[in-house]
């Protein structure tokens, strides 16, 4: 998507280089860094420490640090330990463990002098599929907003949650992609964008991305989402997932649940987009065995901004020896959701239709 309007994806490689690249999220959107991940160090300081974040986006990087442990040393031996090492930086996005497996599965039976090439290739099949997948998603999403705007004759109002959009994917996002779609299609649109704490997603990512593209959206504190329901403000709400499990339950970040809670209380739609490539087919009950990955206490403690002197810092907010607790995701059970966006097309969120998406061919 757009960054000052320039194209720009969140991961590449430089063949002249022979290098990986990222954005370092975690600066956006006061600046723009380009990093290079040389080692495997670096790829699984880049996904725990969220350089790259977002379930797709982790998966991709995770397809590319297999290639840079191929060129550190081929032996499969030592490209197991690398994929193990890399699949314990976050338990809960599970295209983390999928892309490590498709890279492990296609060059079992290789020899040493082609798996490098192999995953070099995989990594980059990957990368297109996201991109492939998620505008999918957007084109489909996209005739959501389509029918409303129709009906009402007015911009669609619409609140999302987190960073579903680009910068969690390779680009065009999830939840965001039917948004841009919808953009690009002249179909007016207004978002509400959530805060997300603790580490203000919504603020510093999501509204920096709709800002490049010039689309108008608000942001709103975490808890004022049910007001704005109540009072007829919003039409629609569109999220991403981490983990989606075969029976529909969605985990997403935390305090997607009580979104949804407050759409159904409201009868408002509650979307999410999931790529295929973020269900768990393994997990029948999502509430009951996803796990939920429970971060740093300094997430919530601390905060961060720029201050007068437009310098980053950040800053203690709680008392001294208060403590704190960071769940990073919830679970949603698919009784609140409307409808799974997939790139094979809408579908209910329930076990029947989440199972017939290996059965339909991609359009």
């Amino acid at each position: 998507m757009l960054v000052n309007n320039k194209h720009l994806t969140t991961i590449w490689y430089e063949e002249k280089s022979d290098k990986v690249k990222i954005i370092d999220q975690r600066l956006i959107p006061f600046e723009l860094k380009i990093v290079e991940l040389n080692t495997v160090d670096e790829v699984c300081f880049a996904i725990r420490e969220m350089q790259v974040r977002g379930a797709p986006l982790i998966g991709v990087t995770a397809a590319f640090g297999m290639y840079i442990a191929s060129k550190e040393n081929p032996d499969l031996d030592n490209l197991k330990k690398a994929s193990d090492k890399i699949n314990k930086t976050r338990p809960t996005a599970v295209n983390l463990s999928w892309a490590l497996n498709e890279v492990m599965t296609k060059i079992a039976d290789l020899k040493h002098d082609k798996i490098s090439i192999k995953i070099l290739e995989i990594a980059n099949q990957i990368r297109q599929d996201d991109i492939n997948n998620c505008k999918k998603i957007g084109e489909y999403g996209c005739e959501i907003i389509k029918k409303i705007y129709n009906e009402m004759n007015r911009p669609v109002n619409i609140l999302t949650h987190c960073n579903a959009g680009w910068l969690a994917t390779v680009d065009w996002g999830t939840a965001l992609a039917p948004i841009f779609v919808a953009n690009k299609n002249n179909i007016p649109v207004h978002v509400w964008v959530d805060e997300t704490r603790p580490r203000n997603q919504g603020f510093s990512l999501t509204a920096w991305e709709l800002l490049n593209e010039n689309i108008k959206n608000s942001l709103i504190v975490d808890n004022v989402g049910g007001h704005l329901m109540q009072h007829n403000k919003i039409d629609l709400c569109i999220t991403g997932t981490d983990r989606t499990a075969s029976n529909g339950d969605v985990c997403n970040k935390i305090g997607t649940y009580l979104k949804a809670l407050a759409a159904f209380d409201n009868n408002i739609p509650f979307y999410v987009s999931a790529p295929i490539s973020s269900i768990d087919f393994n997990i029948e009950d999502g509430v009951r065995d996803i796990p939920i990955e429970e971060r740093i206490s300094e997430e919530v403690s601390h905060i961060s901004g720029i201050d007068e002197n437009n310098h980053l810092k950040k800053v203690k907010i709680i008392p001294n020896g208060a403590t704190c607790v960071n769940y990073a995701f919830d679970v949603t059970p698919a009784k609140y959701i409307t409808k799974l966006i997939t790139e094979k097309g809408i579908i209910e969120a329930n076990s029947i239709s989440i199972k017939k998406l290996n059965e339909k061919p991609l359009e």
